[in-house]
């Protein structure tokens, strides 16, 4: 008998699409003030969890690859992709567009 803990289900992205966690914004400032949840910015940055295997090329062909890859650190644009519950966890799924940068560390 399996139950919900046992078996772990996975998103998987479709084309150019990618799902991100979005990493949790700073609480306090340098001056070690506490900031409330209604002032808090949305976080544009987070870790890759799943990559689409890319959109098809013009002719319909050739898949084009993503320039991410799982576990990398991305920011995205602020208002881009749609936020997902899946799980009781919140998730981002972007358009491979609406990636900026990856964060090297």
């Amino acid at each position: 008998m399996s139950t919900a803990t046992e078996s772990k289900t996975v998103l998987k992205p479709l084309e150019d699409r990618v799902v991100v966690k979005p990493l949790e914004a700073e609480q306090t400032t340098a001056s070690g003030l506490v900031i409330p949840d209604t002032a808090k910015e949305k976080p544009q940055e987070g870790e890759v969890l799943a990559v689409g295997p890319g959109r098809w090329d013009d002719e319909g062909e050739n898949r084009i690859p993503l320039d991410v890859k799982v576990g990398d650190v991305v920011l995205y644009s602020k208002y881009g992709g749609t936020e997902v519950k899946y799980n009781n966890e919140d998730y981002l799924v972007l358009s491979a567009r609406d990636l900026l940068a990856v964060v090297e560390k």
